[in-house]
């Protein structure tokens, strides 16, 4: 196992996760959206040194996507138990994560290898997570501020969701194809 920048970069991303809690839980907004905002730059930080440095490694691979994970799932959490957000929003979105955790799970017990690569709409998806939150952490009071709130939420969950459905439909054509494959070596 290689620990290198890109990693460590990753771990402190994980260890800033509690702290982004600390502060909502004390209302201290403008610090958890700048500890939200350290989180997501380093997200980026360490995913453009590990490709222009080829520092890329397993651990990597895993670590990442669970460090972006904890810090959705834990802002969606805790901003949906204060009820700054609707509590299905956060569903919606937890669960997508779980299917996701779920499928490579199922993978791992069945010792298929895939390919770790988020998806188009998957990035796309985590853009409009990330912006719900930094939306809402900014608690604008502009006008309209809680139309574009609520546009976002449904967008966030549209994406969500579509994202959601096609993981699903992507683990079921590499089960397919390896079904396929066992079939035709029989």
């Amino acid at each position: 196992m290689k620990i290198n920048i890109p990693n460590i970069i990753t771990l402190i991303r994980v260890l800033l996760v509690p702290l982004f809690v600390i502060y909502l839980i004390k209302d201290m907004f403008f610090s958890a959206l700048i500890v939200f905002a350290i989180a997501g730059l380093s997200d980026g930080l360490d995913g453009f040194i590990a490709r222009y440095f080829n520092q890329r490694t397993e651990l990597g691979a895993y670590l990442d996507p669970i460090a972006d994970k904890l810090l959705i799932t834990s802002a969606f959490i805790s901003l949906a138990v204060m009820k700054i957000i609707p509590g299905w929003l956060a569903v919606i979105v937890i669960s997508r994560d779980v299917l996701i955790l779920l499928g490579i799970a199922i993978f791992s017990i069945t010792d298929i290898t895939v390919d770790i690569k988020p998806s188009f709409i998957s990035k796309c998806t985590t853009v409009t997570q990330l912006t719900t939150v930094v939306f809402v952490l900014f608690n604008p009071v502009v006008s309209g501020a809680a139309m574009i709130g609520y546009l976002l939420y449904w967008l966030t969950a549209g994406l969500s969701i579509l994202s959601g459905f096609h993981y699903i439909y992507r683990g079921m054509n590499i089960l397919q194809n390896i079904s396929s494959n066992n079939q035709k070596q029989k």
